[in-house]
């Protein structure tokens, strides 16, 4: 299904072309990765909590898309907001405790630090399309 505007069609926002989806998606899947080979201890106090947080970010902005008023969305938006800066926390508390390399770090910092302003631009997109 299309909206016609302007003589051309054009078609529906879909989830993949969220950049703040993408990129929170793709971040939660590295942050598996590394967690994963981590010991016991390491992913039962810090790597059960950095996963979940991490993974809140795109589950949020899901969720946000799929529903239909707009303070419902933005609700979830604003939470997905949230669970960046606590994934940043918990980031800190693993380069802290020597559970990631300096590289894996930057890698992942350098996304968690895009996040706000990706999630900022969704919640203004929503608000100025949106009236409900």
């Amino acid at each position: 299904m299309a909206i016609l505007l302007k003589g051309e069609y054009m078609r529906f926002l879909k989830l993949a072309d969220i950049t703040a989806y993408r990129k929170s998606f793709d971040l939660s899947n590295t942050a598996w990765k590394i967690i994963i080979k981590w010991d016991y201890f390491a992913k039962d106090t810090v790597g059960k909590q950095f996963c979940r947080a991490i993974d809140s970010v795109s589950a949020n902005v899901a969720e946000g898309f799929g529903r239909y008023h707009r303070k419902d969305k933005e609700k979830f938006y604003y939470n997905a907001r949230g669970s960046v800066y606590e994934s940043l926390d918990w980031l800190q508390k693993s380069k802290v405790r020597d559970l990631i390399t300096e590289t894996e770090y930057k890698q992942m910092f350098q996304v968690l630090s895009e996040l706000p302003k990706d999630v900022n631009t969704l919640i203004r997109y929503t608000e100025q399309r949106l009236t409900k």
